[in-house]
């Protein structure tokens, strides 16, 4: 599952971030979760941007939202937000790797770090 950071990278047309995802992408292992999806879209600027992202987002496969990873989000929060300062989006991010047993690639390794049972990846 590739994480937010490194599909704003790829958006951005910043070369590693485009060869990771196009990497990815010929491997058919595009997958993102609907958090990073809904991250993406708070970050556009005007329609021109949306429409890009649109077809961006074709080439995803978005795992989706379940009453387990909403569960497993608030566990987290609870132990590490404290303690380690993990945001909502990354929570929800962290559980949905977790739920559907993905590794995480992304370029924040020590947002995740802490997390037992989660394999995080820094790609590049």
């Amino acid at each position: 599952m590739v994480d937010t950071d490194i599909l704003v990278d790829a958006l951005r047309r910043f070369n590693v971030g485009l060869d990771y995802v196009e990497e990815a992408t010929q491997q058919g292992a595009l997958r993102i979760s609907i958090t990073s999806e809904m991250e993406l879209i708070l970050g556009c600027r005007n329609r021109r941007e949306l429409h890009r992202l649109e077809r961006f987002l074709r080439r995803c496969t978005i795992l989706g939202m379940t009453e387990a990873i909403a569960a497993r989000t608030v566990a987290l929060l609870r132990q590490y937000r404290l303690s380690h300062d993990l945001s909502i989006t990354d929570a929800l991010i962290a559980a949905s790797a977790l739920a559907y047993n993905e590794t995480l690639y992304t370029k924040n390794v020590r947002h995740f770090q802490m997390i037992p049972g989660l394999t995080v990846v820094r790609p590049y």
